[in-house]
């Protein structure tokens, strides 16, 4: 793809997440999204399974249940140093300080590396998260991600968010920050 192919890819991106977004304020929903062009290297029911995870873990902070919005996280998570007891830690901290939380998620590219009990998905994603404060509230952004990487493993059957793989780098690139939530 051409530099000018990946900037207008690139503003279709961001102009969907946007509108996703202005859809949804009015009923902090959460928004899945696979669009036509997203490039897909698996089956369908792999694609499926993944936006079902996506959904239960929706479905999960809508219920603010902190248990099965964990589900979402492979034992195994490692996301920058991050473990799935930090990311308990954020959620936990989450749902005191905010309600209606809800993302969207642009899901535009599905790749399965490795194979057996070595297998990841890598599933590239833009989206955002927001929520209403409890303080305010006004709805606040809390988390928004460009073509970030989930990468997802099997576990118990379901995919499960693994975090990053391989080793972390000791200091983010100038203007990145870690995405550790889904």
């Amino acid at each position: 793809m051409t530099g000018r192919g990946r900037r207008i890819r690139a503003a279709v991106i961001v102009l969907t997440i946007f509108a996703c977004a202005l859809a949804g304020l009015d009923r902090a929903g959460a928004k899945i999204v696979v669009p036509d062009s997203s490039v897909i290297e698996v089956d369908d029911a792999t694609v499926k399974s993944v936006v079902a995870m996506f959904e239960r873990a929706e479905q999960a902070v809508k219920a603010r249940d902190l248990d099965a919005v964990m589900a979402t996280y492979s034992s195994h998570y490692n996301y920058h140093g991050l473990k799935k007891d930090d990311i308990r830690k954020v959620w936990k901290d989450l749902f005191d300080e905010y309600q209606e939380i809800a993302s969207t998620h642009l899901l535009t590219k599905f790749t399965k590396v490795g194979s057996g009990s070595q297998t990841v998905l890598e599933v590239t994603c833009t989206g955002h998260l927001w929520a209403r404060s409890k303080t305010s509230g006004l709805y606040v952004p809390i988390d928004s991600w460009h073509e970030e990487v989930h990468y997802l493993a099997p576990e118990g059957g379901e995919w499960r968010i693994r975090g990053n793989l391989g080793d972390s780098p000791r200091v983010l690139p100038f203007g990145t920050s870690p995405h550790p939530l889904f």
